[in-house]
């Protein structure tokens, strides 16, 4: 192999288990993932984790002021990694330490220097995490205490990291599914905009000057005015003051404890928002409540950390109010069928896991039906909005069409 050809191939970071039970990191030139870990496994070395190193580009990578510095994807790369190393005995000091090195995430690794230093300081790891509510969210941090308490870290973490990309896929699809009626808004809003400022005003001359004795229509006379009040400059600089204030109120409101009860009653009205909003909280209950109980973690924790994770402040008071119950000695599956958002296979389900003692794998078989059902449901919304938003422009444009064309065609014809 030419020393260019060398040159040209990807290079690879590598932490390794040698045979005396160290570990050693440091990278390996190859033309392949699965080459290199062959690589170092003829120097008899148990590759542990295997990255390629990107190599840089002339990219700006451009950053907006108030974006998260720490993103899923690192939360979730990490978890699996610390994962697959203390699976393979490495401690979790060590373990941290290598993959604060490791970490691209700037933001990240100065949090992993700090969790780092709190368990070298003698701290458990569940109470060092604690300390960054703003990176580990408190489903994380029960998971890992229980995980800690049983023995059994490394398949917490494992469901962790599963847990947060299935989570993250969710969100992402929803998203996805907002961009084209979103953009299709936008686009309506402007074109909007550009009829009323710079043609309709246009016309409306041509409509003044030909209807000298007669009286237009009063839809035209109201489009016209509502066109001349668009064009002046104290509208449009109201408008760009006054959207961004009522919208940082509202932010305001939604975010009081009554006003986003009250804003998630409003959605789970919505004919077609609730059953998306519905389906998603369920899909993420049962992921979430799944790999709680399976990490150990008693029901009534479970699920008063589930329902902060649900994202609806209504199914978040169902749920509080079935935790409260269950102290009591009620049961879960009796407590599902009295709400009001749960459909009865929820609690059906879950009333089986109860008789079998496999509460978890039954309820994580509900999060994976409930997850295609979210799938089926953005499909449905996307396919309806996009009609909708069509007829509105078209409506909207033929307005203008009606109002404008309409008086000139019968002016034309009177020969007004």
């Amino acid at each position: 192999m030419s020393r260019a050809q060398k040159d040209n191939m990807p290079e690879f970071t590598y932490t390794a288990r040698l045979q005396d039970g160290s570990t050693r990191t440091g990278t390996v030139t190859a033309a392949s993932k699965v080459t290199a870990i062959n690589s170092l496994r003829s120097r008899q070395m148990q590759p542990l984790i295997v990255q390629e190193v990107k190599k840089r580009s002339f990219n700006i990578d451009i950053k907006l002021p108030g974006s998260k510095s720490i993103k899923t994807r690192d939360m979730v790369v990490f978890t699996r990694q610390f994962s697959v190393m203390v699976s393979a005995g490495v401690p979790i000091l060590r373990s941290l330490t290598i993959l604060k090195e490791q970490s691209e995430s700037p933001a990240f690794k100065k949090v992993l220097e700090t969790v780092t230093a709190d368990v070298q300081g003698g701290g458990s790891l569940s109470s060092s995490l604690a300390k960054h509510p703003e990176v580990f969210n408190t489903i994380y941090i029960n998971m890992v205490k229980a995980g800690e308490a049983g023995g059994i870290l490394d398949k917490v973490l494992n469901r962790l990291a599963f847990q947060q990309e299935k989570d993250a896929a969710l969100r992402g699809k929803i998203r996805s599914a907002m961009v084209y009626p979103a953009v299709i808004a936008g686009v309506t809003a402007i074109a909007f905009f550009v009829l009323m400022t710079f043609i309709v005003p246009k016309i409306g001359t041509i409509l003044t000057e030909m209807s000298s004795t007669a009286e237009l229509p009063i839809y035209t006379r109201g489009l016209l005015a509502a066109s001349n009040t668009m064009k002046q400059p104290l509208f449009i600089l109201s408008v760009l003051l006054v959207l961004p204030v009522l919208f940082v109120l509202f932010r305001k409101y939604i975010k009081s404890k009554n006003g986003r009860y009250r804003w998630h009653s409003l959605l789970l009205k919505i004919p077609i928002i609730k059953v998306i909003i519905t389906k998603t909280a369920i899909a993420r209950f049962a992921r979430i409540f799944a790999s709680l109980m399976g990490a150990g973690v008693s029901i009534v924790s479970a699920l008063q950390t589930t329902s902060g994770a649900i994202g609806n402040a209504v199914i978040e008071k169902e749920l509080l109010a079935a935790s409260d119950a269950l102290e009591g000695g009620s049961q879960l599956s009796a407590e599902l069928q009295k709400s009001k958002h749960f459909p009865p296979i929820v609690s059906q389900m879950v009333a089986v896991g109860e008789e079998t003692g496999q509460t978890d794998t039954v309820v994580l078989k509900v999060a994976e039906f409930y997850e295609e059902e979210v799938d089926t449901a953005v499909s449905s919304l996307s396919s309806v909005i996009e009609p909708v938003m069509i007829v509105v422009l078209g409506g909207m444009v033929g307005l203008i069409a009606i109002s404008v064309f309409g008086p000139i065609t019968q002016l034309s014809t009177s020969g007004g």
